[in-house]
């Protein structure tokens, strides 16, 4: 039987699951619909996309479901000052020269595209707005509301938990220490947020009053269930959507996360210049071991190229390979089967626990 909680009521979803939101392609349009189409919340990633590719993203999920989904930016952040690139390009080259790239140059940023990508993501017809790196501006927690989307905030501690309720959130996503990709912690040291998803959960719970929706290896039913009994209104997962069908990674990236055992990952900055989770490949220990890099998001920006060579040369080995703790659960499916097994699963666990008697 479906798992009820204030967040499917609230989000009219089936299932208290959301399919986290996957910056860089991994959250495809058929992706993201088919999640939704199966009950739960599928998320487009919407930082690293222009306005006008989150509206095409957005159109293309409308056109294959009728049902909830969610979009998601970074919160703006001030971008340190451009850096001195020169030793970490002479460390980067032969990277490129591996995959037959020229030499990089110092990295160039865009302009500041958050106004726009707001506005496309407000237009975006989505159900559910959310967001990590930090607190958005209050003017545009306000523009969110007035188009009756439900806010949601990235929290690795209870003090950013409740700054974000503070700042007017409708929920709160706790990222554990052992989910993949960056890091979203925003009002402490990096490390004093790597805080375990068990030990978060509860904490916030107890601290806000808005919902709570935990992450950070969380992978099959009995994470669900483990989650609502911590006093969690549903889970986020991102791990486990990546080895979907739908999921737009390269092969390689997935066959990684398949054979990954759980010690597999690390946290890094090499590929983005800020603390991300992902499977130790090549071109992390070599970066990690020389040094310096620079601070996101130049890294990010010197790396860009040398990540899409390697997607497109299908080399895993100059990927970022991120992935969460979780990867021995890991499984080949449609995100629809994967969506159902986690119910099931859950609702089996709980069912199990109802009538496991009591000892005295």
């Amino acid at each position: 039987m479906p798992l009820t909680t204030v967040l499917t009521e609230r989000l009219r979803l089936t299932h208290p699951i959301v399919q986290a939101p996957l910056a860089g392609g991994g959250d495809t349009p058929a992706l993201v619909a088919a999640v939704a189409e199966a009950g739960a919340l599928g998320c487009i990633g919407a930082a690293y996309l222009a306005p006008a590719q989150i509206t095409e993203a957005a159109r293309e999920v409308r056109a294959r479901t009728s049902r909830p989904f969610g979009v998601n930016l970074f919160a703006p952040q001030p971008v340190p000052a451009s850096p001195d690139a020169a030793p970490v390009l002479a460390r980067v080259t032969p990277f490129f020269a591996e995959v037959s790239l020229p030499p990089p140059a110092a990295p160039a940023l865009p302009a500041d595209a958050f106004e726009a990508q707001l506005q496309a993501a407000l237009d975006s017809g989505a159900s559910v707005f959310s967001f990590t790196f930090g607190i958005l501006p209050p003017a545009a927690i306000a523009a969110i509301k007035a188009r009756g989307m439900f806010v949601m905030g990235t929290a690795t501690t209870v003090e950013e938990a409740r700054a974000l309720e503070r700042a007017g959130v409708d929920g709160v996503v706790t990222q554990g220490s052992e989910a993949g990709g960056h890091r979203g912690t925003f009002a402490t040291e990096f490390e004093t947020g790597m805080i375990g998803t068990v030990a978060l959960v509860p904490q916030v719970v107890d601290a806000v009053r808005v919902p709570v929706v935990a992450s950070g290896g969380i992978m099959d039913g009995r994470g669900l269930a483990a989650a609502l009994a911590l006093g969690a209104a549903g889970v986020q997962m991102g791990t486990a959507f990546l080895t979907c069908e739908e999921a737009g990674v390269p092969a390689a990236y997935q066959e990684a996360i398949l054979t990954a055992r759980e010690d597999a990952t690390r946290i890094t900055r090499a590929f983005s210049g800020r603390p991300a989770r992902g499977i130790v490949n090549r071109f992390m220990q070599e970066i990690d071991a020389g040094g310096e890099v620079l601070p996101f998001p130049w890294q990010n920006a010197l790396t860009r190229p040398l990540r899409a060579a390697a997607a497109m040369a299908n080399r895993a080995e100059y990927l970022s390979l991120w992935a969460g703790q979780g990867t021995r659960m890991a499984r080949r499916q449609k995100a629809a089967d994967l969506v159902a097994r986690v119910a099931a699963e859950a609702d089996a666990v709980l069912g199990r626990l109802r009538r496991a008697p009591v000892s005295r």
